[in-house]
């Protein structure tokens, strides 16, 4: 049985509406709207029929300077799908120890607030995926729940490559458990709302809408070193403290998990969410494991392209037409690399006969493509020969290739 079990994704409406309007202003503008034109077009005997409560309505419009009129009851599917996860959406605080100045004495200090999505209950406990960089640093976490009321969380294991992590809270007060839907499905173009607590809780669960601007391949540094990670690009805003929060699509599904923005002067509507369908393999293997186990090499590596030509020339021996691939510059003792018998500057140009331009293609083909206890094949050149070098992977625990 799936821990994070995918729903069906239907298929998107058409989007009928601006693309950047909060919840509460969408609710309003369209009720204002709705309101003026039934009373528009309401028929003549409607208006004879009442003639007396008309006088009455005619008389107090003339009396108040800004008349309001009843509001109309509106609902979109976007409504809709808001109000089926909103209260999964949560607040994560992250507690540090620091030293106060004046008392020279170890005190816990709230050092940043995100957001997380429940996406599991079972029997006492209710489980959160969020972001690992909301958490990272943390000796304590706490939850902010939608009826206001804090508690404690338990950090079941995070992933600092794929910026992911899973708490752990008491189920009482749990009111609603998210539903995640298969990304693979979503199409450019379909509209979606990011839920979340941007600038921290005082504006928990705000909601903001937009569309799915594209999908692409982003590189970022993590505490766990370079990578590329794969992510819905969306122009609904998000901000700090929406990290970890939800993208929902119109069916009020959970698409992804928000964790980044590009926050450049002059640059607006360029959010970034990791998918649902990369979210779902490493939240289980966290809930069983409490942390991702992938194959390493031991070995500390450097891009080709960022050395320059005396030293690819002189120092790695490079023929003048090998310009990128990962140069070795320590091999750990005992490791798998050290084992293949690799040296400090042999510069591994392809795994298996893929090329390998770069340490974040090495890292990423070794986390997707492989598994431990795999015998791999390096292409590598030593002091300026080709060669090709077998490796049997290892299971490492930290982020070291």
């Amino acid at each position: 049985m799936d821990m994070m079990p995918f729903e069906p994704t239907p298929t998107p409406e058409p989007k009928r509406r601006g693309r950047f309007v909060s919840w509460l202003a969408a609710s309003v503008a369209g009720a204002v709207i709705g309101s003026a034109a039934t009373w528009y077009v309401a028929p003549k005997w409607m208006h004879e029929e009442t003639n007396s409560q008309t006088e009455t309505a005619e008389t107090t419009t003339k009396s108040e300077a800004l008349p309001l009129q009843p509001t109309a009851n509106v609902n979109t599917n976007m409504i809709a799908a808001i109000n089926k996860v909103a209260d999964a959406v949560v607040g994560v605080v992250n507690i540090q120890k620091q030293v106060d100045f004046f008392s020279d004495q170890a005190q816990d200090t709230e050092a940043g607030t995100g957001s997380g999505v429940i996406f599991k209950k079972d029997g006492d406990a209710a489980y959160i995926v969020t972001n690992n960089h909301v958490i990272e640093g943390a000796n304590k976490v706490e939850v902010a729940l939608p009826n206001g009321k804090k508690v404690n969380a338990e950090i079941v294991g995070a992933d600092a490559l794929t910026d992911l992590a899973v708490l752990k809270i008491p189920a009482e007060g749990v009111t609603n458990v998210a539903s995640f839907g298969d990304s693979s499905k979503v199409k450019i173009g379909e509209p979606v709302a990011a839920i979340g607590n941007p600038l921290g809780l005082d504006l928990s669960r705000t909601v903001t809408e937009g569309i799915v601007s594209g999908k692409r391949t982003m590189p970022v540094s993590t505490s766990a070193g370079d990578w590329e990670i794969d992510v819905i690009q969306t122009d609904a805003a998000i901000n700090p403290g929406n990290s970890g929060g939800a993208l929902i699509n119109s069916a009020g599904q959970v698409i992804g998990i928000n964790s980044m923005k590009i926050a450049e002067t002059g640059v607006e509507g360029l959010g970034f969410a990791i998918p649902s369908e990369n979210v779902k393999p490493i939240v289980e293997q966290l809930m069983k494991d409490g942390k991702i186990k992938r194959p390493y090499l031991g070995v500390q590596l450097v891009d080709v392209a960022d050395l320059s030509d005396d030293v690819r020339t002189n120092e790695l021996k490079l023929p003048s037409n090998i310009t990128s691939g990962a140069a070795v510059t320590s091999v750990e003792p005992f490791s798998p690399a050290a084992e293949a018998g690799l040296k400090s500057k042999d510069v591994i140009v392809a795994i298996n006969g893929d090329k390998i331009d770069s340490v974040s293609a090495l890292r990423k083909y070794l986390y997707t493509k492989t598994s431990v206890g795999d015998r791999i094949k390096l292409t590598i050149y030593h002091d300026g020969f080709e060669t090709t070098v077998s490796v049997t992977l290892k299971a490492r625990e930290s982020s070291q290739s």
